[in-house]
């Protein structure tokens, strides 16, 4: 009996609170994961396996995966250093949208947890303050200094992504590739200056000058407001 009471017992162990998991480790294993295999691959279940812990043990400090992504993406931008920039108003405008994308372009998985919506890590903040502080010295009003920052991000995050998928492509030169290949003399007559440049078309794209473009972009939103 005594004996019974005692294998019981041990079956039983006391309810208590979760184990502890330090916050520095959690967003290790979910950075390391995002770094390597993309959002697609991270999960509540898969850091908590990783860490040494339950699901329900990880709940107890993180909420849910949008918290997870949060804490990952928390810090990123304080680790590089803040350029010095220009007083003119025009030239800080590039200035800080360049930086934007030399910022992203060395952490290719904090543009694909962006693009998940409206998560971000405060501490980049500043650069988008800085458009649109930018923009309303170059003459805009504040409803067009948020407008002219949302097109610029736009082509800072849409030259990204496509650079990725690109490097992507590249990991695999046995792939097929379709454009501009597929282009044909017969489409020449619906299609003519694809067709014309599909030769150059690979040259062209490479040599593409993402501050040249930005710039364009910057002039052409200045010019559309009058400023």
């Amino acid at each position: 009996m005594a004996a019974e009471a005692a294998e019981n017992g041990k079956a039983r162990r006391p309810v208590g609170r979760p184990r502890r998991i330090e916050a520095g480790a959690i967003v290790d294993v979910a950075r390391r994961i995002l770094q390597e295999e993309g959002v697609g691959a991270l999960s509540m279940r898969r850091v908590a396996r990783e860490v040494g812990a339950t699901p329900m043990a990880l709940y107890h400090h993180v909420r849910d995966k949008d918290e997870l992504l949060m804490l990952t993406l928390s810090g990123t931008a304080a680790a590089m250093e803040r350029p010095e920039l220009p007083e003119d108003p025009r030239d800080r405008l590039l200035a800080v949208s360049l930086h934007m994308h030399a910022v992203l372009r060395s952490m290719p998985w904090v543009v694909e947890v962006l693009s998940l919506g409206d998560l971000t890590d405060k501490g980049a903040l500043w650069m988008v303050e800085e458009i649109v502080g930018a923009g309303i010295d170059c003459g805009l009003d504040p409803v067009e200094a948020v407008r002219a920052y949302r097109t610029i991000w736009h082509c800072v995050y849409g030259d990204l992504v496509f650079r990725r998928a690109m490097e992507r492509r590249a990991e695999e030169p046995d792939r097929k590739r379709y454009f501009p290949d597929l282009l044909t003399e017969a489409d020449a007559a619906e299609l003519p200056h694809l067709a014309q440049l599909a030769d150059q078309w690979l040259e062209l794209t490479e040599d593409y000058d993402v501050s040249q473009q930005l710039g364009a972009v910057i002039d052409g939103l200045l010019a559309a407001a009058g400023r």
